[in-house]
């Protein structure tokens, strides 16, 4: 085990109090020592994912926001609407650790062989508690990174990765072939187009903004249609007769998206349909919700038939029916390809502290394509 931890560390915690207050702070905790199959990591790289965002501002109106302390420990605080409260109940009044995921050095190890063989080495970890200086986690939880990466390389090398494979893995599972994706441009949707370019896997990509479609086709994707384009729907379904995707995952999950993938799946499939059936087609049409970018209600026109499905769908409940042979196939996979197939890039670094600052929270809490912060948690 090394020596010379310090016995405090600083750790991002949110509140949400009974009376409708979000509060984020810097506090200081204990380092623990660890036990014998744990390994201490000094957590120098964590990401801002859209996922974070729930546990971090719960349901708080940031314009609402304030920040008091000092530059070293600001303190921000913002409303929370009171018809949210009785969702918020299991958390109320208790200071939460956030961060899913992140990356570091393991700097202790506990008298077990397989964690004091991770002492010295660059691991990534999902193990919560991630926008923290210090992090205590068993030692079958890392992820050593290949030699020459890099904590900011492994920093996104859980929850982005695994939910791209996720996606290709549930598609097989469920008998597709092809996939849909929406918000496509981002990070994970990059990561899903170099997959899918690997693996012979037809997908279409659906994106808002024209240098988004160029981003993805220097990425080498054939099908990139841009929602906000007035062919869109035919579009939309010609690249579904093309590749006949039965199959979306979207992001997006509010407004009317998925039931226009849901119609244009049932126009593609109808017009392959060797007769008329006042049912619709026959072929399974299937909508993944796995992000709320739009909050707004998801509305649906059911011009699609009648053998179709809606529902959500998230990374730990995949995980939890994946099977070890699956999750280690793909947990391998990654790190591979960390720096190539699985690489991130970031718009934005900032500290703890910075987490904290007005220029910084009003850009990450708006969950944009394309911008993604990064948390270096020893930096000042």
């Amino acid at each position: 085990m090394v020596e010379n931890l310090p016995d405090k560390a600083l750790e991002l915690r949110s509140l949400v109090t009974s009376d409708g207050k979000l509060e984020l702070s810097l506090q200081e905790v204990d380092v623990p020592s660890p036990g014998d199959n744990q390994v201490v990591v000094r957590v120098e790289a964590a990401p801002i994912n859209p996922s974070d965002l729930g546990l971090l501002i719960a349901t708080a109106d940031m314009s609402t926001a304030t920040v008091t302390g000092t530059p070293e420990r600001p303190v921000v605080t913002a409303s929370v609407p009171e018809r949210s409260l009785a969702g918020l109940a299991a958390r109320l009044d208790k200071s939460l650790p956030v961060g899913n995921e992140g990356a570091g050095t393991v700097v202790a190890a506990g008298s077990s062989e397989a964690a004091q063989a991770l002492i010295g080495k660059t691991v990534g970890i999902a193990a919560g508690a991630m926008y923290s200086q210090y992090r205590v986690v068993d030692a079958p939880m890392c992820l050593v990174l290949p030699d020459g990466a890099t904590p900011r390389d492994g920093a996104s090398s859980f929850v982005n990765p695994l939910t791209a494979l996720g996606m290709t893995e549930t598609m097989r599972r469920e008998g597709h072939s092809a996939l849909v994706h929406t918000a496509a441009a981002s990070n994970l949707g990059q990561m899903l187009v170099k997959i899918c370019k690997k693996d012979g896997i037809p997908l279409v990509n659906i994106v808002r903004k024209p240098e988004q479609g160029q981003l993805l086709t220097s990425l080498g994707a054939e099908y990139v249609l841009n929602s906000t384009s007035p062919s869109f729907t035919a579009d939309l379904v010609e690249a579904l007769k093309a590749t006949s995707a039965t199959l979306a995952f979207d992001a997006t999950g509010g407004g009317t998206l998925a039931s226009d993938i849901l119609n244009a799946m049932e126009v593609a499939a109808s017009a392959k349909a060797g007769e008329y059936s006042r049912y619709g087609s026959d072929v399974h049409k299937q909508v993944y919700i796995y992000g709320a970018l739009d909050t707004s209600p998801t509305v649906l026109t059911r011009n699609f038939g009648m053998s179709w499905g809606i529902g959500g769908w998230l990374l730990t409940p995949f995980l939890k029916t994946a099977g070890a042979e699956t999750i280690g196939r793909l947990r391998a996979r990654v790190a591979a390809e960390l720096t190539t197939t699985f690489a991130s890039n970031y718009t934005r670094e900032v500290s703890l502290a910075g987490m904290l600052k007005p220029d910084a929270f009003t850009e990450y809490v708006k969950r944009a394509t394309g911008e993604k912060f990064l948390v270096t948690p020893h930096d000042a």
